[in-house]
């Protein structure tokens, strides 16, 4: 079965496709996202925060919130940076499942109230919200990095740009602009809103191509990329 793991780019979670045992589970997302970025995820940018070796001792979920038991690796060095971002991908890869709303941690079977040497306030449960600084302001959740696509493809996820509005754009293996379209999330302008747009594209031929999402500066027009897709694009 087919879930989403959220790794880094950047400063910034990003999904990527894992394939876990039927039924998918949030123990078997989670488990996929501390093995860590594949070869490919981690020739194209893609990173995690959380320290090797971490592992998930449990996770129960009541009333819509998870409580994550990891051992105490997951809190082994870095700066604040470092530790909000593992966290977020915590978050983020138990939230792709619709049961589950926010999460509490657990670290070798002890609540965390304060996490890292920072002292980062978890004595209440978290989810994407209290995260949205390390959310792209266009976070596309499919297609993911290295699915293969063909015309019209589906593009969905959530953002938070000024009026609500974005650009997704489809570079094909030629490196030509295949398509190149408006999109308007449900909100945006401080308030995260959600898209779900078909877009046909015309490919120049089948290979590697690209999916970026982006935004026009209104100082000077340049575009402000959020976030690059890796695809296969079928003709």
């Amino acid at each position: 079965m087919r879930t989403s793991v959220y790794f880094l780019h950047g400063e910034q979670v990003s999904p990527a496709p894992r394939t876990v045992a039927a039924p998918t589970t949030a123990a078997g997302a989670l488990r996929a996202l501390l093995a860590g970025p594949s070869k490919y995820e981690a020739r194209n940018g893609r990173t995690t925060a959380i320290p090797s070796g971490t592992a998930l001792r449990s996770i129960v979920v009541r009333r819509h919130v998870a409580t994550i038991d990891l051992s105490g690796r997951y809190d082994d060095g870095g700066g604040s940076l470092s530790m909000q971002a593992r966290l977020a991908q915590v978050v983020f890869t138990a939230t792709r499942f619709p049961s589950i709303e926010k999460v509490r941690f657990e670290l070798d079977g002890k609540p965390v109230t304060s996490f890292g040497g920072e002292g980062i306030v978890l004595n209440h449960p978290v989810g994407r919200a209290d995260f949205e600084d390390l959310a792209p302001q266009i976070l596309v959740e499919s297609p993911l990095i290295g699915d293969s696509v063909r015309t019209p493809v589906r593009v969905w996820g959530s953002a938070n740009t000024f009026e609500a509005t974005f650009k997704l754009k489809i570079t094909d293996a030629a490196g030509r602009t295949a398509a190149d379209v408006y999109v308007t999330a449900t909100s945006g302008t401080g308030t995260r809103g959600t898209f779900d747009v078909t877009i046909p594209y015309r490919a120049t031929r089948s290979g590697a191509g690209t999916l970026t999402a982006y935004w026009n500066s209104l100082e000077d027009g340049h575009a402000v990329v959020e976030d690059t897709i890796p695809l296969t694009l079928q003709r």
